[in-house]
C-alpha cells in the first residue's frame, strides 16, 4: 500500500472517508460540494497529482512536477494567473528585434536566490547550457531548439571548418538555409549518410575539419549581470511565452555543483521562486513556505502550501468533500459524479489548452504500417467517448478545439468502421477471399499503456471495448506508476499505443505541433519527417500571423495523414476549489502562479461560481 493511501489529512482517517462518501450533503452546503470552512491562517492544501519524478525543473516533464515548480522556481517570465500569457518575472522587461529572432531580457537588480545570492544573467546562461548538455538528457531540451546552435549542442553535432583559414562552412553554402554555421550530426554514420545524399554538402566538407558544437556556441549570452541576450536561428514570435516554462527556469549553480544528484534534497536546495522547500516526504506530502528573499515577497500571502500526491479520483473527492483539502488539480472529477458536481459553485469548468491522445509506436510492427494506424483511429467513436467523459470535446485534429481564434484547424479521419476494416484487410489481415479477418491480426504485439489514474483506465477500457466491437480485436491494457511510465513512453518501450496528453506550454498551435519536430523529447512515437519540420520552420519564418496559421495548419494536416497519434478529445479544466481559495483560476493551461493565491476568510468575498477570467 502506498504511503499516501494511509494519509490522515487534517484529522481525516480512512474510516471517516467511508463515512463522508456515504453521507448526504447538508442543505446549507448544497451550493458547494462538502465543507466550506477555511483553514486557519494562510495555508493551502492542494492535491497535485502523481508523486513528482524530480524537483529539477529542467528534467521533469509532467504536470505534477510543473505544479510544484511554479512555487519553487521563477523564470524570466511567469504565467498570468488568468490567461497564462507571459508577464514580467525575474526579467522586468525585454526587447525584441523586427523579425523576432533576438530577445534581450533585463534582469531585476532585486532578484535573489532563496539563500540571498543575486540572480544574474550568468545564472540563465549556466542553466540553459546545463539543460541542453547531451549527458543531462532532458526530455524537454527540444523546447530550446530555436535558440541558435542549441539543437546542435544537445545532439552532439559538429561544425565544419577550413583548417587553412579558420572559416566555418555556413548552411546556405549547401542548401537554402540561413547564414549561420552548418551543423552536421556528430554520429559518423548519420553524418556520412547526409553527405552522400547532397553533392553540395560533399563538396563543402571536402578537406575540412569537424569541430564539436560547444556550450559557449549556444546563442545565450550575458551582456552584463543584468542583461541577457538570446539569439535564435530563425524568428519565433511565441518565444517570450516559452520563457515561463519550467525548462527555462534557472537553477543555482553552486548548489548543483556541490551536491550533484542530491541538490534538490530539502536540506540542500536553493530556489528562485516565491516559495522554498520546507519538507518532502515521497508519496506523502511536499510542503513549501514563502521565500523571504523573493523579489516580490510583498505579493505573497500564503504562509504554506501542502502538495499531496494522490492519483485515485474518489479519494481526492472524498478528501475535498470532508474539507481536508482546499483544491484539486484538473481532470479529476469522476465522470459518474459529474451530473451532481457540475451544478456546484465550486466546480471549475472552462476551455483548456490541452488535449488527450494515444501516441503510437511507429517503429514496431504492426503499427509501422500507416494503414493499420489509420484503421485503429477510424474504429473509435470519439463522439461516444466525449459523451462518456462528459466534459470534453471530440477531437480529430491534434490542436485543441476553440483555443486559437483564426486558426484554420484541419480535420483528421472520422469514425468509419467499414473503412477501418478495409484498411486492415489491405494491410494483410484477410482471409483467402480477401475479406478482413480479425484472427490474423497479431493482438499480442500491441497494448494500451497508461499511467495509473482512474480516468486513464476508464478511457483505455472504453477504447478497448470499441476496438473489440468494431474490429474484433482485444488489445490488452497495461498500467504503470507515473515515473516509470514517463521513462517507458520516452524510450518507446511499449507496443502499440501509449496514453498521452499535452497541455500547451504557451498559447499557440506550435506548442502542440512541435512535439514531432524532433525524435527526442516528448515525441514518443518514433515518427520524424524532415518535410514536416520544414513546414513548421516555414510557418515560423512568416511574419503575417494569419498566413503563419495557414502554414501551421498545412503541417498539422500532413501529420494527421501519416497518423503517428490518435487524437481523442479536447479537455475542459474539470476540477474543484473551495470558494474561499482566491487567485486560483481555471485558466487555459491550468498552470497557477502560486504567489497570487490566498485564503479569504470573509464569505462576502468568496467565489460563488467560476471566477471571471476577463479583466
Amino acid at each position: 500500500m502506498k504511503r499516501w493511501q494511509r494519509l490522515k489529512l487534517a484529522g481525516v482517517a480512512a474510516p471517516l472517508l467511508a463515512l463522508v462518501a456515504g453521507c448526504a450533503t447538508p442543505a446549507a452546503e448544497v451550493e458547494f460540494f462538502g465543507k466550506t470552512e477555511p483553514p486557519e491562517g494562510q495555508v493551502l492544501r492542494y492535491i497535485s497529482g502523481s508523486e513528482p519524478e524530480t524537483l529539477d525543473p529542467q528534467f521533469g516533464t509532467g504536470l505534477p512536477e510543473a505544479r510544484v515548480y511554479l512555487a519553487l522556481y521563477e523564470g524570466l517570465t511567469e504565467y498570468d494567473p488568468k490567461t497564462t500569457q507571459p508577464i514580467p518575472a525575474i526579467a522586468e522587461r525585454w526587447d525584441v528585434n523586427a523579425d523576432a529572432s533576438e530577445f534581450v531580457f533585463h534582469i531585476r537588480p532585486t532578484a535573489r536566490w532563496s539563500n540571498g545570492d543575486p540572480i544574474t544573467a550568468h545564472d540563465f546562461v549556466y542553466s540553459f547550457r546545463r539543460a541542453l548538455a547531451p549527458e543531462f538528457a532532458s526530455r524537454n531540451a527540444y523546447m530550446a531548439y530555436y535558440i541558435l546552435y542549441a539543437q546542435g549542442f544537445n545532439e552532439g553535432g559538429v561544425f565544419v571548418r577550413d583548417p587553412a583559414n579558420g572559416a566555418f562552412v555556413v548552411a546556405e553554402d549547401v542548401s537554402s538555409g540561413s547564414g549561420w554555421r552548418l551543423v552536421l550530426p556528430g554520429d559518423a554514420a548519420a553524418r556520412q549518410k547526409a553527405i552522400d545524399a547532397n553533392p553540395k554538402l560533399r563538396a563543402a566538407v571536402a578537406g575540412k575539419e569537424l569541430v564539436p558544437v560547444k556550450p559557449e556556441d549556444v546563442g545565450v549570452t550575458a551582456l552584463d549581470d543584468h542583461t541577457l541576450r538570446i539569439t535564435l536561428s530563425q524568428g519565433a514570435p511565441f518565444f517570450v511565452g516559452m520563457m515561463a516554462h519550467q525548462f527555462f527556469r534557472p537553477v543555482h549553480r553552486a548548489t548543483v555543483e556541490k551536491y550533484g544528484a542530491r541538490w534538490t534534497d530539502p536540506e540542500n536546495i536553493v530556489t528562485s521562486g516565491a516559495f522554498m522547500l520546507k519538507e518532502w516526504r515521497p508519496y506523502d506530502r511536499l510542503v513549501v513556505v514563502p521565500n523571504p528573499m523573493y523579489w516580490d515577497a510583498a505579493t505573497v500571502r500564503l504562509k504554506e502550501i501542502r502538495f499531496y500526491p494522490i492519483e485515485v479520483q474518489t479519494t481526492m473527492m472524498n478528501l475535498y468533500k470532508a474539507g481536508a483539502v482546499d483544491a484539486i488539480y484538473n481532470h479529476t472529477v469522476p465522470a459518474s459524479w459529474l451530473p451532481i458536481i457540475r451544478g456546484m459553485k465550486d466546480y471549475m469548468d472552462a476551455p483548456e489548452n490541452s488535449i488527450e491522445y494515444y501516441a503510437i509506436n511507429t517503429t514496431k510492427p504492426p503499427m509501422d504500417d500507416v494503414r493499420v494506424r489509420k484503421a485503429f483511429n477510424m474504429a473509435i467513436d470519439k463522439e461516444a467517448l466525449a459523451r462518456f467523459r462528459v466534459v470534453v470535446k471530440p477531437l480529430t485534429a491534434f490542436t485543441p478545439e476553440g483555443i486559437f481564434p483564426g486558426y484554420p484547424q484541419p480535420r483528421g479521419d472520422g469514425f468509419n468502421v467499414a473503412r477501418a476494416r478495409e484498411l486492415l484487410a489491405a494491410a494483410g489481415y484477410r482471409d483467402g477471399s480477401g475479406n478482413y479477418d480479425a484472427s490474423r491480426f497479431p493482438a499480442a504485439d500491441v497494448e494500451i499503456l497508461y499511467n495509473t489514474l482512474e480516468a486513464n483506465r476508464q478511457t483505455a477500457e472504453f477504447i478497448q471495448a470499441q476496438w473489440k466491437q468494431n474490429l474484433g480485436i482485444t488489445v490488452p491494457l497495461r498500467n504503470m506508476e507515473f515515473r516509470t511510465y514517463l521513462a517507458a513512453k520516452s524510450a518507446l518501450e511499449y507496443q502499440g499505443f501509449v496514453r498521452s496528453g499535452w497541455n500547451g506550454d504557451y498559447l499557440d498551435p506550435y506548442t502542440f505541433l512541435e512535439l514531432f519536430a524532433t525524435l527526442t523529447g516528448n515525441n514518443s512515437t518514433g515518427w520524424f519527417d524532415s518535410g514536416y519540420v520544414g513546414m513548421l520552420e516555414e510557418a515560423n519564418r512568416t511574419i503575417d500571423p494569419l498566413k503563419r496559421y495557414e502554414l501551421l495548419a498545412r503541417a498539422e494536416a500532413y501529420m494527421l495523414e501519416v497518423q503517428p497519434v490518435i487524437p481523442l478529445f479536447t479537455r475542459a479544466t474539470d476540477w474543484m476549489k473551495k470558494p474561499y481559495v482566491k487567485g486560483l483560476y481555471p485558466n487555459p493551461s491550468t498552470l497557477h502562479a502560486w504567489k497570487f493565491v490566498y485564503i479569504e476568510h470573509d464569505p462576502a468575498k468568496w467565489d460563488y461560481g467560476v471566477p471571471a477570467l476577463a479583466d
